[in-house]
């Protein structure tokens, strides 16, 4: 499982000096105040920060990048789904992959995410409200993971009910999810944007973080020869980290 990877279990004052920490507790703080303004002084920040169609076209570009830090209020649940799955997956890239990488990533995958939301709006049938919400970047990290380690079996959130399946299986069902709510609306939900992360998160892990390999890792669909090749690649690189692991702990 992912939380058994060696990554996912070093001592907390590491964890506190990653970006993926320092993202976690910025959107925390920034949905509290959020909230407070919001329910206390009457003042939506969504109106301003969220991403819209009217919005860009006035020349709010930032909101590209506000629209990832806000989510919906007062209730926390929009935020701690996206916050549940920055937290596995975004340690796991981050640990494997570095944080300048992690946060390219993350970043990308949500102002495309958000770029694929505006232009679904001018579909038939799509709101063209404001949005808000890190689901983008976060469906970006769970492609890329899924990409990089499709036969590994993680635990997934559906509807606050944890699921174990493998990852490719998770993404090709996030596809077409997503895919089918971009083409017949439902829900509420930004499926465009969560389609646009996940397909930057794809194409991020096939052209950089695979980019020189022997074998294509990405393919979701491989040979029974490149699925061996794979198995046996992921078992030498986890002793490879049980070894770093074990140098951490105390003797």
């Amino acid at each position: 499982m992912l939380a058994d990877r060696p990554y996912m279990r070093r001592e907390s004052m590491e964890f506190r000096r990653s970006a993926t920490f320092y993202l976690l507790v910025s959107l925390a703080v920034i949905f509290l105040l959020q909230a407070a303004l919001l329910v206390h002084g009457r003042i939506d920040l969504a109106e301003i920060f969220g991403l819209s169609r009217a919005g860009l076209f006035a020349g709010r570009i930032w909101q590209l990048i506000t629209f990832q830090f806000l989510h919906d209020c007062p209730w926390p649940w929009h935020l701690l789904m996206n916050c549940l799955g920055l937290y596995f997956f975004g340690r796991a890239i981050e640990e494997t992959h570095g944080t300048a990488n992690f946060l390219k990533l993350y970043l990308l995958a949500g102002t495309l995410g958000g770029l694929a939301e505006v232009l679904a709006s001018f579909l038939p049938q799509h709101p063209h409200g404001g949005v808000v919400g890190a689901s983008a970047g976060v469906m970006g990290l769970i492609a890329a993971y899924a990409t990089l380690n499709p036969w590994q079996e993680a635990c997934f959130i559906f509807y606050f009910f944890p699921v174990r399946l493998k990852a490719s299986v998770v993404l090709w069902f996030l596809l077409f999810l997503s895919t089918f709510g971009v083409i017949i609306p439902f829900g509420g939900t930004a499926h465009a944007a969560h389609l646009g992360g996940l397909l930057t998160g794809i194409a991020f892990a096939r052209y950089v973080f695979l980019a020189g390999d022997d074998f294509p890792l990405a393919r979701l669909f491989p040979t029974p020869r490149e699925k061996s090749q794979a198995r046996r690649f992921a078992f030498v690189g986890k002793k490879r980290m049980d070894r770093s692991a074990r140098a951490f702990d105390p003797p």
